[in-house]
């Protein structure tokens, strides 16, 4: 057991550069203080809260470190959570009985489901948040949930031991060492730092090292990554500045009000906190040539623009839309940032310009001619892992029980840190257990889209989901995302409360028996027309429908159709998720049952397991490039599906593979066949083989 320091290497983890006394803050007050505990988890941001209570959840004795704990469950940048793509993240983390949608039901001031006008495999559930809410909201779970203690603290070192053997990594590690030089040690550790790594603040030509606006940035743990053979990479991001509310003149701008009723990102709550009236409105405006101008006429004034560094392509500065997008009219929603909040959020205008030009630029955007700046946008650099050095569970490839999630492993956005973040604290506790991992795929959920995606794939910009990335929209639905997570969470992961699993058991047994009700009521088109005259369905041919079959029809939904025929259909209008569920099955009826079947060619694919001790470079049974093999060294690919998706893996090199695979199983086949004693001699014989 050591730290790497002095003339060796150093492990540090110093989340900030002051020495803070450790303070514990239980969340199991009734456990006794030990040094020793199943899961370390490091940084209190989206990504480590969720990390911490799925450990905890999972039967884990947990302990999250983080510089202050007044900053758990920040948000940093913008006041929102969820979006196209994203609230399917969120919907995910739920059924894996995450924290985040909870808590945003608690603390959201204008909900919206954004794509309304697609279908509802593409719906964007999303919501204004109050700041201050979420805050208070998501530290009350966190400081009391079983098993999990909190404790204020800055991380100067890791502990680590010689690697397992049955394992591929060149170390273990086995604990933290703080500031003040006492020892926590840990059967694994997750690593969530947003973007302190080597954080770099930026308002016009000023740079000073921070993580965000008033954080110390992580300067020791960057180094030793690179130091432990970590490929680092670099990123940026930024956000707009905050604005005074009572200084904008709403009354001439575009109000967006919530929806009604509003619908509740998580599958446990009915409603939301908050009643429709009560919302707070959204507003928009736009910028002018004016603000171009000024842009394009200071640019010598921007280092963040002038930087190489990649930024979001998705959430890009105004700055870049500019460059970008030349003579083009860009949208600026003005966002609420709580209930009693007099700041003003306004989305779309992210800038890194001097403070005083960023006032003047603001001026011209019609509504804000008035407006009083309180804080400026900036700009932040920061360090990333390439995510290929990590496999599906989030534990890296270089140091055993070591998990990354967040923004370490490239990616943007509360939704996406949320969802590597519950991911990882499972198989940070499962990988305590000696359990298999718990690794979603692709045809299963959006997460599952992500983890694949970085990891096979990497990334040189900020990774932000949406649902254009994934291959099987139409199964990975916001409305399904219980049916297809919760119960494999639940007996997989043991990461689900009984409560959660029971409601999704409730609602699988009623969408099958209503689906089935709904397949046995059976009229003719003429009398469906009768029962039901504002439908579209036509009279012009007598012909045989099913319920089900009328359900599809864009202006009947389940309260329509129990009017029609109240028995047996009008228990199934009682619940309104129900509902709707039942209406988004029958709309997806037809092409459902084709997909199903491209996915399962996928999973068999999936299923081919390649073997995880395998070293690509010096294997000598499988026809393969030096720069396939190199590839495959680095991203270490679990199976052959996920190889294939490796830029640069050619098609050739795929069959080699798969051939190799299929030799390996039909030999470990016949091994198993023969009794041990022939075993024996078959494993001399082959180590004579090696040796000679």
């Amino acid at each position: 057991m050591f730290c790497i320091r002095g003339c060796g290497r150093r492990v540090a983890a110093s989340l900030t550069k002051q020495h803070l006394a450790p303070v514990r803050f239980g969340g199991d007050s009734a456990a006794p203080w030990t040094p020793h505990f199943d899961v370390v988890v490091i940084g209190g941001g989206h990504a480590g809260t969720e990390a911490a209570a799925a450990a905890a959840r999972c039967g884990s004795r947990t302990l999250l470190l983080t510089h202050r704990v007044d900053t758990i469950g920040q948000m940093s940048c913008n006041p929102s959570f969820g979006g196209i793509g994203k609230g399917h993240l969120m919907r995910e983390v739920d059924a894996l009985d995450g924290l985040c949608s909870r808590i945003c039901d608690q603390s959201g001031i204008h909900y919206k489901v954004l794509n309304r006008r697609k279908g509802p495999a593409v719906w964007g559930l999303r919501a204004q948040i109050d700041r201050k809410l979420y805050k208070q909201n998501m530290q009350k779970e966190i400081l009391n949930t079983p098993l999990l203690t909190v404790q204020e603290g800055a991380v100067e070192d890791l502990i680590l031991t010689e690697p397992e053997p049955e394992h591929t990594g060149k170390y273990r590690v086995s604990g933290v060492v703080l500031a003040d030089g006492s020892t926590v040690y840990a059967e694994s550790v997750v690593l969530t730092t947003g973007t302190f790594l080597r954080g770099m603040i930026v308002i016009g030509l000023e740079m000073h090292p921070a993580g965000r606006l008033g954080d110390q940035p992580s300067i020791g743990l960057a180094q030793t990554l690179e130091k432990l053979g970590f490929v680092v990479g670099r990123l940026k991001t930024g956000t707009p500045p905050r604005i005074a509310k009572e200084s904008v003149n709403f009354s001439i701008l575009n109000k967006q009000t919530p929806d009604n009723p509003s619908i509740p990102f998580s599958f446990i709550n009915q409603t939301v906190w908050i009643k429709p009236e009560d919302q707070l409105p959204c507003y928009l405006t736009h910028t002018n040539p004016r603000v171009d101008e000024i842009v394009l006429e200071n640019l010598h004034l921007n280092c963040h623009v002038k930087e190489t560094t990649r930024g979001p392509r998705y959430c890009p500065s105004i700055e870049s839309k500019v460059l970008r997008f030349p003579n083009r009219v860009h949208q600026v929603w003005l966002e609420p940032e709580g209930m009693d909040s007099d700041l003003i959020y306004p989305q779309g205008l992210s800038v890194t310009l001097p403070a005083e030009l960023q006032e003047k630029m603001i001026t011209c955007i019609r509504g804000l001619e008035n407006v009083k700046m309180v804080q400026p946008g900036y700009g932040v650099q920061y360090d990333y892992m390439d995510p290929r050095q990590i496999s599906p569970s989030l534990e890296t490839h270089l140091v055993q029980r070591l998990f990354f999630a967040g923004q370490i492993n490239g990616t943007t956005g509360y939704e996406e840190a949320a969802a590597q973040g519950v991911i990882a604290g499972i198989n940070a506790s499962l990988r305590v257990r000696h359990k298999p991992p718990f690794v979603v795929s692709r045809t299963e959920g959006y997460i599952g889209v992500l983890i694949d995606d970085l990891t096979t794939l990497g990334t040189n910009e900020p990774y932000r989901m949406f649902t254009s990335r994934a291959e099987f929209r139409l199964s990975l639905r916001p409305d399904n995302a219980d049916s297809r997570l919760t119960f494999r969470g639940y007996k997989e992961a043991g990461c689900v409360s009984q409560q959660r699993y029971e409601r999704a058991s409730w609602m699988k047994s009623s969408l099958e028996e209503g689906i089935s009700m709904l397949k046995s009521i059976e009229f003719l088109s003429t009398k469906w027309k009768t029962l039901i005259p504002e439908s579209s369905i036509s009279s012009g041919k007598s012909l045989p429908l099913r319920a089900l079959d009328v359900l599809k029809y864009e202006e009947v939904d389940m309260e329509l159709l129990a009017r029609a025929v109240p028995e047996p259909l009008k228990k199934y209008t009682q619940c309104r998720e129900l509902a709707e569920r039942l209406k988004i099955e029958a709309t997806y009826e037809s092409v459902l049952f084709h997909q199903q079947q491209e996915i399962k060619e996928v999973q068999q694919d999936e299923a081919l397991q390649l073997p995880k001790d395998l070293d690509y470079l010096t294997v000598k049974d499988i026809s393969l490039s030096y720069e396939v093999r190199e590839k495959l060294h680095f991203s270490r690919p679990q199976t052959i599906g996920a190889a294939s998706r490796i830029p640069g893996v050619t098609p050739a090199a795929i069959v080699n593979l798969l051939r190799f695979v299929k030799t390996t199983q039909q030999r470990q086949a016949a091994m198993n066949r023969l009794p041990r004693t022939d075993q024996r001699l078959c494993d001399t014989d082959r180590l004579e083989e090696s040796q000679l």
